[in-house]
């Protein structure tokens, strides 16, 4: 992995733990972070031994939005200098929702503003019940737009309205009955959780799990379904014909564990 100033990245066996690193102030974003974590997803992507990614941030919270010193600067931008740095953004944020490994935002302390745009493009998100969510953007005069089709995506438009209108603070089971986390769960509880969630999709195929995504992705944003009814039948021909896909129900019908599970010591 290349070097980065405000992530790190630990490799753990076929887990990789991307964390937010500025917990000085908070895990806030700016400029550099945005970019580096779309070069460490476009990264990881590119590693077949890479199974699992989890989003976490070192500290005190997992994320508190914009970095104040980025944003007094932005604020003096041209409309051409903003749009860039919009455009990172929100390509950060789609990078995330499109990488091909299963990912989890494990978020504590709180996530405010643009974070809940970072645990929303990951496919799984859990917090602990003391954190403190708020899509606060209206409160200073402007709107959560790049981390909108994420959030609306996950908590549907009238709860969106709701969260994003009113930017009021919300704590982690409330977070959960929004469906912006998929469980608020307490402090001793939350590792375990998750590490039973990682082991399952350690026993999934790995290309079946990208192809996976890729069928939701697709379906739930390019396809009609009267295009899905050809689209989804050449795919699950594709598969049952792939490698992997034979393997995977030549074991089920011999009663073995496929070959891509690794038995842990």
């Amino acid at each position: 992995m290349r070097e980065s100033t405000t992530i790190l990245v630990d490799l753990e066996d076929d887990i990789a733990i991307i964390w937010l690193n500025r917990p000085e102030i908070h895990n806030a974003f700016n400029e550099v972070m945005i970019s580096e974590l779309i070069d460490c997803f476009e990264e990881i992507n590119k590693l077949d031994k890479i199974r699992v990614v989890i989003l976490k941030g070192k500290g005190k919270s997992f994320c508190s939005g914009a970095d104040l010193n980025w944003m007094k600067d932005v604020a003096n931008y041209t409309y051409e200098q903003n749009y860039r740095e919009s455009y990172q953004l929100s390509k950060c944020f789609h990078t995330i929702y499109t990488c091909n490994k299963p990912t989890i935002a494990r978020v504590h302390g709180a996530a405010i503003g643009g974070a809940n745009g970072l645990l929303a493009a990951c496919d799984m998100a859990y917090c602990d019940h003391d954190t403190v969510f708020s899509l606060s953007e209206v409160k200073i005069g402007v709107i959560p737009a790049c981390i909108s089709p994420y959030v609306i995506k996950r908590v549907g438009e009238f709860a969106a309205r709701e969260l994003m209108l009113t930017g009021r603070r919300i704590k982690g089971k409330e977070a959960e009955s929004f469906r912006l986390v998929n469980k608020s769960l307490s402090v001793n509880e939350q590792e375990s959780y998750i590490k039973s969630v990682i082991a399952k999709l350690q026993t999934s195929g790995p290309k079946a799990i990208e192809h996976c995504k890729n069928l939701i992705y697709n379906i739930s944003n390019k396809l009609t379904l009267d295009q899905a009814l050809e689209e989804t039948a050449r795919i699950i021909a594709e598969i049952r014909n792939s490698e992997e896909g034979q393997e995977g129900m030549r074991a089920f019908l011999e009663k073995r564990v496929p070959k891509w599970v690794t038995r842990k010591k």
